[in-house]
């Protein structure tokens, strides 16, 4: 049995599909939000908490390292939502997806 990964690389429109759901707030969705975006395009801290609904990018981002998969995090001055220049904002960028593993059945 394989752990299937949010969506295939190839299927980017798929991917952000499945960031529809943004009223649940869990963790794991969340973890899943981010990482559906970012399969599709570097994404800041305004970003997802404005459009996707992920309340802490920065701990859902460490728990997807821990998974395995490689972010980086650019930082840059950029606006929030009504214009202000913020210093230092972080983008996340995704380099690798986790390799997916082998669990015994």
């Amino acid at each position: 049995m394989k752990i299937k990964q949010p969506c295939d690389v190839g299927m980017v429109s798929a991917c952000l599909q499945k960031v529809a759901d943004l009223k649940a707030t869990s963790a794991y969705a969340q973890r899943q939000r981010v990482l559906a975006v970012l399969i599709d395009h570097p994404a800041s801290t305004f970003e997802l908490r404005d459009r996707y609904n992920v309340m802490m990018p920065g701990a859902r981002v460490i728990e997807l390292r821990e998974q395995g998969h490689e972010i980086l995090t650019e930082r840059r001055n950029l606006p929030d939502r009504f214009g202000r220049i913020h210093p230092r904002v972080a983008v996340y960028v995704l380099v690798r997806l986790a390799e997916q593993k082998e669990i015994a059945a």
